[in-house]
C-alpha cells in the first residue's frame, strides 16, 4: 500500500486496544499463535479484535487474507469456517481465480477478471451451510473463485476443496473481505507479478470516492 499506491501504512500490535485513526484494516496471513485449536480460534480474542470488529460493524473497510480470513470467519464477522484442505496437505502454488461478484469495494470494475495469484496454506476449505452458501450466492458475496487460466470454475482448478470454488467472500454488508490467496504476493511488477493489485487499487479509488463525498 505504500510503495505502490503512496498510501501511509500504520502497524497495529495485536494487543493494542484500538486501531487509532485507520481507515482501512488488513488482517495478513501468517500463523496466529501457532494455530492451535483451530486456525484463527485464538487471535480473534486479540484485545485489538474487540476494535476491529466495531469498525467493521460500524461499515468501516476490512480484508482478511489467509489467516486473516480464517480469523474474520471465526469473529463472526464473515460466514463459514476454514478448513483442512481436501488433500490434507500444505499448498503453497500460483493459482486463477476470477471475480464472479461485483464489489465497489474490493473489486471495483473488475466484473470477470481473472488473476494469478499465489495461496500458501493448509486450512484453505471454506465451508459455508447450505443456507448461508444459498444466501451468499443470491447477494453476490462470493466474490472470487478459483478457476483455470482461461476462467473456467471447475473441481480441477480448486486447489483445496472449498465450496463452490470460494477463493473469497464479503459479508451481506459488503465492507469485510475474507480470501485465501495472497494479493500483496502479487502487487507488483518489480516481483513479475501484479495480478493482484487491482483489490488494493479498487480499495484505495473507494476510499477516495468517500473522502470525495464527505467532502462535498
Amino acid at each position: 500500500m505504500k510503495h505502490e499506491l503512496g498510501y501511509e501504512v500504520e502497524f497495529l500490535w495485536h494487543k493494542e486496544p484500538s486501531i487509532k485513526d485507520c481507515n482501512v484494516i488488513i488482517l495478513p496471513g501468517g500463523f496466529s499463535y501457532g494455530d492451535y485449536i483451530r486456525c484463527g480460534a485464538v487471535a480473534k480474542l486479540s484485545p485489538i479484535m474487540t476494535d476491529v470488529i466495531k469498525f467493521a460493524n460500524e461499515g468501516g473497510v476490512v480484508i482478511g487474507i489467509c489467516n486473516g480470513f480464517q480469523i474474520l470467519c471465526e469473529s463472526g464477522l464473515l460466514p463459514g469456517v476454514l478448513i483442512k484442505n481436501k488433500s490434507l496437505k500444505f499448498i503453497c502454488e500460483d493459482v486463477h481465480l476470477v471475480v464472479t461478484g461485483k464489489s465497489d469495494v474490493f473489486a471495483g470494475g473488475a466484473s470477470g477478471l481473472i488473476a494469478k495469484i499465489p495461496i500458501a496454506h493448509g486450512e484453505g476449505n471454506c465451508f459455508v451451510e447450505p443456507d448461508k452458501i444459498e444466501e451468499g450466492e443470491k447477494s453476490g458475496q462470493i466474490l472470487f473463485r478459483y478457476c483455470t487460466p482461461t476462467g473456467e470454475i471447475s473441481d480441477k482448478s480448486n486447489p483445496n476443496g472449498s465450496i463452490n470454488n470460494i477463493a473469497g467472500i464479503t459479508n451481506r454488508a459488503g465492507n469485510v473481505l475474507g480470501m485465501m490467496p495472497h494479493p500483496e504476493r502479487a502487487c507488483s511488477k518489480t516481483i513479475g507479478n501484479d495480478s493482484g493489485k487491482f483489490v488494493f487499487s479498487s480499495i484505495s479509488n473507494f476510499i477516495k470516492s468517500k473522502e470525495v463525498e464527505h467532502v462535498f
